[in-house]
């Protein structure tokens, strides 16, 4: 089983369907999506900004903000099928369809390690991915992205977050962060393509 985290970046681009579309055909069975935050979660930082509120309704806010772009990806393609707990992912999977999570059980009462902006949609899907025993993580961003830099290196460029990386060390997967413009390389692994490089964290 893979996951795909499908940028919040991507939220108005019109590589969007193709990616879904993508992602639903050859998917089926084994593949989840975890959807970004984008534009929804930036208001969320704007407007704790503003009023300085605390952590923990901002991160509550952001939860909603990935369950806000992950109903948009539902009505692009319908055919993505919504899994509202990671228990219903296995069952959706079983199924034949491509899961697409809504993560309103990450909301919290308490704070905790999750509940800061150090722990984005990225660290989100990693959790997700461990919880699963996932065999792929796929982070597709819209960013330019240098192949050769290790998950350290692109988290302090800002393409994943800070706290990325760190928590991804011993991870039993391979993971890949992939351009919005790499739909050719996702299909071929879909069909059964070469291995995954595995970036050094």
């Amino acid at each position: 089983m893979w996951v795909v985290k499908i940028g919040g970046s991507l939220c108005a681009d019109p590589m969007l369907p193709h990616w879904l579309d993508l992602l639903a055909r050859l998917g089926g069975g084994r593949v989840t999506i975890v959807a970004g935050g984008g534009v929804f979660s930036d208001e969320v930082r704007r407007i704790q900004s503003h009023w300085q509120f605390g952590d923990l309704a901002a991160h509550n806010m952001a939860v909603l903000a990935m369950a806000q772009f992950a109903y948009q990806l539902h009505a692009i393609n319908p055919t993505l099928q919504l899994a509202k707990r990671k228990s219903e992912i296995p069952q959706v999977l079983h199924r034949g369809q491509t899961a697409l999570w809504l993560p309103f059980e990450l909301q919290r009462d308490q704070l905790d390690s999750r509940t800061n902006w150090a722990a984005t949609s990225d660290t989100i899907a990693l959790d997700l991915a461990r919880q699963l025993n996932a065999e792929h993580l796929v982070m597709v961003k819209s960013c330019a992205i240098d192949p050769a830099l290790s998950l350290d290196q692109l988290g302090q460029a800002g393409v994943l977050d800070e706290s990325f990386a760190e928590r991804s060390r011993g991870a039993a997967f391979p993971i890949d962060v992939m351009h919005k413009t790499e739909l050719g390389r996702m299909r071929a692994m879909l069909l059964g393509g070469p291995p995954f490089p595995l970036r050094a964290a």
